[in-house]
């Protein structure tokens, strides 16, 4: 399946846009693009308690799951319209994997800042990633 890279961007940008970042002003949205077809937003939720902050990506899997989707994950959207260049955390690293590991996929990692656009694999940004 062929995912529109513009699409997905333009889904996270808008997704940044309704983080709740109010104590470091971080603002993050995520977009997944699954084989059928689906889409899912999400952005990152702050809390003062900064352990119980929440990643716009882990939010992101959490709606995928409670939507019933095992797998077929193929692309990843992120927007970090306050960074130059924005990546998965490393526990986001591990939550997409758990779901791409469902099905052996290794999506498309698309990461926009102000400094622009940097693609990877989810494969290179968490090699020998932990899976069941």
């Amino acid at each position: 399946m062929s995912v529109d890279k513009q699409s997905l961007l333009s889904a996270a940008r808008a997704a940044a846009e309704q983080a709740y970042a109010p104590y470091s002003q971080f603002r993050v949205g995520a977009a997944l693009a699954f084989a059928d077809g689906s889409m899912l937003t999400a952005a990152n939720v702050e809390n003062a308690s900064y352990g119980l902050s929440l990643c716009a990506e882990t939010i992101a899997v959490a709606k995928a799951m409670t939507d019933g989707k095992r797998g077929g994950l193929v692309a990843i959207a992120l927007s970090g319209p306050d960074v130059d260049l924005i990546s998965p955390c490393g526990r986001c690293r591990q939550v997409l994997l758990e779901l791409a590991a469902l099905d052996g996929s290794d999506p498309v990692v698309w990461g926009e800042g102000s400094a622009g656009i940097r693609e990877w694999r989810l494969s290179q940004l968490l090699p020998d990633g932990f899976t069941a």
